[in-house]
């Protein structure tokens, strides 16, 4: 057994649920990356898209990021693909070589379309080679045929009949006086033509047993043998070989040279390569299996896996953008490497392996950092790539007009805008013009469309955002939107769910609320619906201006003691703070 799969690349992922800021500086920190001569980097997405960025993806020519809906390590990166293992058709004597010069106890069983018929190992060999006293008869028995035999011993054919015919076959030794030679078989009813006689220069026993009409003698110690031993064994059509070993280890081979059908442990312990780790490690406890075999739907063999091998490092690593808390994260992300985290958020709770490359600035979007890595690095991104990054920024900051939009954010749209040849007033229309959620979705995912979970004062809850050129198209679908709204709380299990419904335009919010009654009572905003509709002039910003101040009122209702339930089962209460924006 050699080397395991090659090494995974890196991918850059941006958030569940993903915006046109987390799709595109994806995309731009693989091509710096790669640009900076470090091969390798993949840029993935952990959600599906929406018509704003496929209208901005489609605008300078870029491929979708690979999808990736959970990169837990699986089977496949773990096991050893170059097997060792043998035929059906092989012999015990040869499967022991194997095993021999390969150091290992067990052995899978293919076909010829390497279909798995099951494992051998030295523990049952040894059962067989050494069966139970009161059972001699199968001391002797061999299920095999003479051609087999010959390979086995390393021999030769003086002559041969029917030597590839598959057979079983009782071995006898020659060591008895010429008047009793044959008496035993004769009592144990055993047909000359199922036995072979292993013999050493004893001219006579060798005729003998030529007339009685075995099927084969094997003449041992390579002696030479008789010319009238030789046309006797013609005429009765008997088979003779000569065998290089002594007849104790002539014998002993003899035996090896079964085929493993008698062996053969068919029971097999197999899983397939797509299998996550965690699910498979209760497999391996203490008194269970050392080894797997992976196998397809077909039982092709593919791989094998190891308790050593679920010690290997997981080799999968990922570079977390425009988020740095795990509840945003790629399903799987903390059982894999993340080597870094380029973000503009808040920190949320993240634990490491070792150290990262962790970039957190307080900017409008995590475009603004990947360009500036660029400018720092006194690199030049292609015009698409610019454009690419100025979409991400635009959107993020909603032409620089969000409360998050700093100096840094215009200066480096500036700088992208005269690579690109682009003037980003125009790109900005286009880009928010480019289609409704509201209209493109059903409502179960228009309440999922840029959607994020925060766990703050040990409550959990979501907040989702659309943009929308004005509020008509929410209106229009309000009913429907409320009940998705509720049905995610109930499926998420969240103390409340809030939509914020941005009109670009206006730079104005509708707030959807649902949730424990006593939070949604404490809003301040004016509440201009029975549905939990509040109205929110001036706040465009779910990061720097709305979930403050969601985490202001729960700070005030755990000092007043009422905090909120949820509407389906007790909400965890978790130790940890805050999450990304």
């Amino acid at each position: 057994m050699s080397s395991p799969a090659s090494t995974p690349p890196t991918y850059v992922i941006g958030h569940k649920n993903p915006d046109a800021d987390a799709i595109c500086s994806a995309i731009a920190y693989a091509a710096f990356k790669t640009q900076r001569g470090e091969p390798g980097y993949v840029a993935a997405r952990c959600g599906n898209t929406n018509a704003r960025i496929d209208t901005i993806l489609q605008r300078f020519n870029q491929p979708l990021p690979l999808y990736l809906s959970d990169v837990s390590p699986r089977v496949r990166d773990l096991m050893i693909t170059d097997v060792v293992h043998t035929h059906d058709g092989a012999t015990c004597a040869e499967a022991l070589e194997i095993m021999d010069r390969h150091s290992v106890s067990v052995l899978p069983v293919v076909n010829d379309d390497r279909r798995v018929l099951g494992t051998v190992s030295l523990a049952q060999m040894g059962g067989f080679f050494v069966p139970h006293i009161n059972d001699p008869r199968r001391m002797r028995l061999v299920r095999t045929s003479l051609s087999r035999i010959v390979r086995s011993l390393k021999a030769e054919f003086l002559h041969a009949v029917e030597e590839t015919r598959l057979e079983e076959l009782n071995v006898r030794i020659g060591a008895m006086d010429i008047r009793t030679f044959w008496k035993i078989s004769e009592r144990e009813n055993l047909p000359p033509a199922q036995s072979i006689v292993i013999v050493g220069d004893r001219p006579e026993v060798q005729m003998r047993s030529i007339e009685i009409g075995i099927r084969a003698l094997i003449i041992s110690g390579g002696l030479p043998v008789d010319p009238a031993v030789l046309e006797l064994a013609r005429t009765h059509r008997v088979s003779v070989i000569s065998s290089p070993h002594d007849t104790a280890t002539t014998a002993w081979v003899v035996r090896t040279a079964s085929t493993l059908d008698r062996v053969i442990d068919r029971d097999i312990p197999s899983v397939n390569a797509d299998v996550r780790i965690a699910d498979v490690r209760k497999r391996f406890g203490p008194a269970s299996q050392h080894a797997l075999l992976v196998t397809d739907e077909a039982d092709i063999l593919q791989g094998i896996l190891t308790k050593s091998d679920l010690l290997k490092p997981v080799e999968t690593r990922l570079v977390l953008v425009d988020h740095n808390e795990m509840t945003q994260a790629v399903n799987g992300a903390d059982e894999v490497n993340i080597a870094e985290i380029i973000d503009h958020h808040r920190l949320g709770a993240l634990n490491t392996q070792q150290p990262i490359l962790f970039i957190n600035e307080p900017v409008g979007s995590t475009c603004t950092i990947v360009a500036d890595l660029f400018r720092r690095e006194g690199m030049s991104p292609t015009p698409e790539l610019a454009g690419i990054m100025m979409s991400g920024l635009i959107s993020d900051t909603l032409h620089l007009n969000s409360p998050t939009t700093t100096p840094k954010d215009g200066a480096v749209l500036t700088w992208l805008a005269g690579i690109a040849g682009i003037d980003s007033r125009r790109l900005a229309d286009e880009i928010f013009s480019s289609g409704s959620v509201i209209l493109a979705n059903p409502a179960d995912k228009v309440v999922r469309s840029d959607f994020k979970i925060y766990d703050e004062e040990g409550v959990r809850y979501s907040v989702s955002q659309v943009e929308e050129l004005g509020f008509g198209n929410f209106w229009q679908h309000a009913k429907a939107i409320t009940q998705a709204l509720q049905d995610l709380r109930n499926e998420e299990q969240l103390a409340f769910v809030c939509l914020l419904v941005t009109d670009i335009n206006t730079q104005n919010s509708l707030l959807l609320a649902k949730g424990d009654p006593g939070f949604i009572s404490r809003i301040s905003y004016p509440h201009i619906e029975q549905d939990e509709i509040f109205d929110l002039p001036g706040i465009v910003s779910r990061k720097k201006q709305l979930i403050p101040y969601l985490g202001t009122l729960l700070r005030e209702m755990a000092a007043d003691g009422a905090m909120p339930g949820n509407s389906t089962a007790p909400f965890p209460r978790s130790k940890r703070k805050g999450a990304s924006v």
